[in-house]
C-alpha cells in the first residue's frame, strides 16, 4: 500500500480525541432510553445542544397554541378571533407567556378547558425549566482539559538511542497534579491460523508520570529490541495500518477533578529524522517562557 492509497479514516481515534467509529445494528443490553438520551445531550456539541433545546421549546409552544386555538371562542378573554392567523398568533404568544410564567394580563383564560390547559402547561413549563437547567449545569460543570498534543510524532535519535517522541503541553495557567500518560501501538497482524488480528502493544516510556505538569512534556519511547516499532519505516507503518494512541489524565488543581485528554498518530503523522524546536526559554529577568504555538515546529 502506498502513501497515496492510505486512508486516514482507518484511524480509530481522531487527533482531537474523538472516536472515529460508527456503530450499526441494534443496541445491546438493558440500557434505558432515558439514560441514552441524557448521555447524548451531554456529549453533543454546544451548537447542537442549544438547537435541540430551542426546537423543543418552540414545539411545546406550537402544540399548546394549537390546543388554545381549538378551544371554543370566548375561552380566552382579550384574544382577537379574526382573522384566523392573528387568532393563532395570539394563542402562540399566550402560550409563551404561560410556560414562562410571565403573565402580561391582556389575555386570560375564562373557561374550564382553557384553565385546564394553562394548568398543564404551567406544570410542563416548571418541569422543562428544571430539566433544561440541570442539563445545562451538567454540561458546564464537566471537567475539561486544555492539553495540546503536537501535530506529529517523530522517530529520531535521542541521547544516542532511536526513539519515538511527541510533545504535550498544558495550555492553562495552572497545574495538572499527578499526571499520567500512556501510549498504545495498534497494528494489524495475522494469527497462526491466518486470521487478521488488530493487536495492541503498550509502549514503555522513559517517563510516564509527572507530579506537576504545568509546562510541556517530551514523551519518549526508546525503540529497543523489545519495541514493536523496531526496524519499521513509513511503508511498514502503512502496511500494518499502525496507529499510536496516547492518553493523559491527572487532577486539575483548580477544579480538584480528574481530567483527561487523548489523541492518536497515523503513519503519515509519524516523521523520521526530525527534531522538535525548543519552545521553553527564560527571559531577561529569568522567568520561564513557553511558546505554545511552537509545539508543532520541527527542525
Amino acid at each position: 500500500m502506498t502513501e497515496k492509497a492510505y486512508n486516514t479514516n482507518w484511524r480509530v481515534l481522531k487527533q482531537d480525541g474523538t472516536l472515529n467509529i460508527q456503530r450499526v445494528g441494534k443496541s445491546k443490553g438493558k440500557r434505558s432510553q432515558t439514560n441514552d438520551m441524557y448521555h447524548y445531550l451531554l456529549s453533543i456539541r454546544p451548537k447542537q445542544f442549544f438547537s435541540i433545546i430551542f426546537l423543543m421549546y418552540l414545539l411545546i409552544n406550537l402544540i399548546f397554541a394549537t390546543l388554545y386555538f381549538m378551544t371554543p371562542r370566548g375561552s380566552l378573554a382579550g384574544i382577537q378571533n379574526d382573522p384566523p392567523v392573528r387568532h393563532f398568533l395570539d394563542c402562540f404568544f399566550f402560550s409563551v407567556q404561560t410556560i414562562a410564567t410571565i403573565g402580561y394580563g391582556r389575555i386570560s383564560p375564562v373557561s374550564i378547558t382553557a384553565n385546564a390547559l394553562v394548568t398543564l402547561e404551567a406544570f410542563l413549563g416548571m418541569f422543562s425549566l428544571a430539566l433544561g437547567t440541570g442539563l445545562l449545569f451538567a454540561r458546564f460543570s464537566k471537567p475539561t482539559a486544555r492539553v495540546i498534543f503536537s501535530k506529529n510524532a517523530i522517530i529520531a535519535k535521542h541521547n544516542g538511542q532511536k526513539s519515538l517522541i511527541f510533545r504535550v503541553a498544558n495550555a492553562r495557567l495552572n497545574q495538572i497534579v499527578e499526571a499520567n500518560i500512556g501510549v498504545t501501538l495498534v497494528k494489524n497482524e495475522k494469527t497462526l491460523e491466518g486470521q487478521d488480528f488488530r493487536r495492541l502493544y503498550d509502549l514503555k516510556l522513559q517517563r510516564s508520570h509527572s507530579a506537576m505538569f504545568s509546562l510541556s512534556w517530551m514523551v519518549i519511547h526508546v525503540i529497543d529490541d523489545q519495541s514493536p516499532l523496531k526496524g519499521m519505516k513509513t511503508q511498514d507503518l502503512i502496511d500494518h495500518q499502525v496507529e499510536i494512541i496516547t492518553g493523559l489524565s491527572g487532577l486539575d488543581e483548580t477544579m480538584s477533578q480528574t481530567i483527561h485528554s487523548r489523541t492518536s498518530y497515523t503513519p503519515l503523522e509519524i516523521l523520521f529524522d526530525r527534531r522538535f524546536k525548543d519552545m521553553i526559554w527564560r527571559d531577561a529577568e529569568g522567568r520561564v517562557q513557553i511558546d505554545l504555538e511552537a509545539i508543532d515546529e520541527l527542525v
